[in-house]
């Protein structure tokens, strides 16, 4: 309302002046008459008046806050801009004691409630980096924990040839006993170049952490480590040790993990991995990846595009995402989701036995193409014992050119004249010797109707046979099922 009232005032001021003028010039010029006696005295008094206004508006108007811009470098109420606290914006100098200024002047503002028990909440403090690029020689950490609802956000930062090996660029840690650190923070629209030296963002006991639209290079340990913790959102970024678009001379070479899930319950949504040993290392209880295109290193040259390393608890659903010549592990998978994916490139996906057990896990839905070498979508890993405890495990679905489709479903048929038909399904099953269910139906011809019973299921393979010689076709459906130690 007030600002209304002044712009109106401001309004009004202007006409006025401009009739002001208008008068002046009149008066000047000769066009404005003049008069002698009562009506003199009254024009006088009129043109005092209208000089005194003018002066009076003139005053109030330079003294107006709508005329006047905000003073450079005054941080606005919890917006705190690093150049205000000395930072070089040009990456020449030094700047991270000044960002870690800015960072413990916002952790020191006056909360508003808390968040979760003993997270105090900043109520949307913002350290704005104002699309400067920042170089620093040792982790940013916010001077204590216990606090949530904070941003950093808008520019770049780059370690210096003598940052720390074993650091990151933004570390979360502190030496505090309770259950969470930071609860609530928000890294948005940064770049961060580790240099070779160490690792992105270091996220240990934080709760509900987002990480969005940040592109994090040249790591040597991990791009975005998440530690114990729940929760962390990481969508729309871009993560590689080395900045390329595939093809790179050096790709075998290529190490470290983009995105290392040492939590539960955390999201990575639409997010390009593109170089490094590992896209990204699961070793967290239900976590989701959607939208992943993973093209960090080829599995030829020995990477991984997801390693799910949580042998028997694995929980984590891996949804629409593009494995571009590179695959995924899985521990001793249980509960492990694999669907609409699309596989290039000879990728494929491993059940790797550490203990034995594969239980609740489901591949369907997704598409494989290779070069007709022949290689298998599923494998098994059986190198540290053979899985002894299956169940649960529907392979099925999956659309495939030049590679070599398994599955836990498969269907055939057999047709020839006599008393036994046998139809193998050894190619196709990914479990050796193993079918709990199948149906079969026979058609005869001729008008025959002999007798027939399924006789032998074993190395993969049905027998149905007849108590007569005919001419017939059998049509067979199985399913591999559970599988129990002992």
């Amino acid at each position: 309302m007030m600002a209304n009232m002044a712009r109106r005032r401001s309004a009004f001021a202007f006409a006025f002046m401009r009739l002001a003028s208008c008068l002046m010039v009149s008066s000047v010029y000769g066009d404005y008459p003049h008069f002698s006696g009562r009506l003199g005295d009254q024009t006088q008094k009129f043109q005092e008046l209208k000089a005194s206004v003018f002066r009076r508006d003139m005053v109030s108007l330079a003294a107006s806050p709508v005329a006047a811009g905000p003073q450079p470098g005054s941080p606005s109420p919890r917006v705190y801009p690093v150049t205000s606290y000395g930072a070089d914006p040009t990456g020449d100098k030094d700047s991270t004691d000044a960002l870690m200024a800015a960072m413990a002047d916002a952790v020191q503002a006056s909360g508003e409630g808390v968040l979760i028990e003993g997270i105090t909440n900043l109520g949307g403090a913002r350290i704005s980096l104002e699309g400067g690029n920042y170089k620093i020689s040792r982790p940013l950490r916010f001077p204590s924990a216990g606090v949530g609802n904070v941003m950093i956000h808008g520019g770049a930062l780059h370690a210096s040839d003598d940052f720390p090996t074993d650091g990151y660029l933004i570390d979360l840690s502190s030496n505090s006993s309770s259950p969470y650190n930071f609860e609530f923070i928000t890294f948005r629209d940064l770049m961060l170049d580790s240099n070779y030296r160490g690792g992105g963002i270091f996220i240990p006991k934080s709760l509900r952490t987002s990480i969005d639209n940040c592109y994090i290079a040249h790591f040597t340990t991990n791009g975005i480590l998440v530690q114990d913790g729940h929760e962390t959102m990481i969508r729309n970024s871009f993560l590689g040790q080395h900045i390329t678009a595939g093809g790179d001379p050096g790709e075998r070479n290529f190490s470290g993990t983009a995105i290392n899930l040492m939590g539960n319950d955390n999201a990575v949504t639409d997010v390009v991995i593109f170089s490094a040993a590992i896209g990204i290392m699961v070793s967290g209880q239900a976590n989701v990846l959607t939208g992943v295109h993973f093209y960090n290193k080829a599995t030829g040259f020995g990477g991984t595009g997801i390693y799910l390393k949580l042998p028997g608890n694995t929980q984590t659903r891996i949804l629409n995402c593009y494995m571009d010549y590179t695959g995924i592990v899985a521990e001793d998978p249980v509960q492990l989701d694999i669907s609409n994916c699309f596989f290039l490139g000879d990728a494929y996906v491993v059940l790797k036995s550490i203990n034995g057990v594969v239980n609740g896990v489901n591949i369907r839905n997704n598409m494989f193409t290779g070069s007709g070498k022949g290689i298998d979508i599923v494998q098994l890993d059986q190198s540290s014992g053979p899985f002894k405890e299956i169940d649960q495990v529907v392979i099925d679905a999956n659309n495939v050119n030049g590679m070599t489709a398994r599955s836990t479903i498969a269907r055939g048929s057999a047709k020839g004249n006599g008393t036994s038909w046998t139809v193998d399904f050894s190619s196709i099953l990914l479990f050796s010797d193993l079918i709990n269910y199948v149906q079969y139906s026979l058609s005869a011809s001729g008008g025959s109707f002999p007798k027939h019973s399924l006789r032998n299921v074993s190395n993969n393979s049905v027998v149905v046979e007849s108590d007569v010689a005919v001419s017939a076709s059998v049509f067979v459906m199985v399913e591999q099922g559970k599988k129990l130690p002992g």
